[in-house]
């Protein structure tokens, strides 16, 4: 039987703006696989909390959340971090990856761009800042709570370095756009111990998801039809 999927979207997404608008759920389910997607805490449907520090242990609660058994997952932008750090977490939970939007960055942590985002969403943009304003205008979705987004980009971050790579000996499918400010892929590509690449040219970081590349590289890589 095949495993469950996992779904996991991007800093200011949710499962209905990220996953259902592309017709992902509906592709996977039509498979016959199960999907498991779930708002990220802070984002979306779930639980907002305003004090960075209720955020600090995310990673071991959403494996905590999983079923008995083994899942497929697939995760974007900061849900492809997350998706990492629980793979790392529990390895034996897990079968194959994908991860999109991720690269450099994961790497390379700035905490001042990091903060610039934090006071975006809470709508304190500098004008200046292509990125804190994207991220502003995606936190003014109705659905969003942007002191909760402001606190959980605030949070103590789980760890993902060399001993967590380690552990993550899984299959894995990196999904990049040429235009992403993530990039590029190769320190990522070279972290992981069986890593295979998928490159969307001309497309940028926040319209991966919707990209025909990034779904066709999940079918594929899931073994989807």
């Amino acid at each position: 039987m095949s495993n469950p999927v996992l779904l996991l979207h991007g800093f200011t997404g949710s499962v209905d703006s990220t996953w259902i608008p592309t017709g992902i759920v509906d592709l996977l389910s039509d498979a016959g696989r199960e999907v498991i997607a779930w708002d990220l805490p802070g984002h979306g449907s779930a639980d907002k909390h305003h004090d960075p520090k209720l955020y600090a242990d995310m990673e071991e609660g959403l494996v905590a959340r999983l079923p008995e058994g083994e899942v497929d997952g697939v995760g974007f932008s900061m849900g492809a971090r997350t998706l990492l750090c629980m793979a790392a977490i529990a390895p034996e939970k897990f079968g194959k990856l994908v991860v999109a939007g991720v690269g450099r960055n994961l790497f390379e942590r700035d905490e001042e761009q990091a903060e610039r985002i934090a006071k975006g969403v809470q709508g304190q943009a500098d004008q200046d800042d292509v990125h804190a304003q994207t991220f502003a205008r995606y936190a003014a979705e109705p659905d969003q709570d942007g002191e909760a987004l402001a606190a959980f980009m605030r949070r103590k971050h789980y760890p993902l370095g060399e001993e967590q790579f380690a552990r993550i000996t899984h299959p894995v499918r990196v999904v990049l756009g040429t235009e992403d400010f993530a990039g590029p892929a190769d320190p990522l590509l070279n972290a992981l111990s069986d890593p295979s690449y998928s490159e969307l040219r001309g497309c940028d970081h926040f319209a991966t998801p919707k990209n025909f590349g990034f779904i066709d590289a999940v079918l594929e890589h899931l073994d989807v039809f």
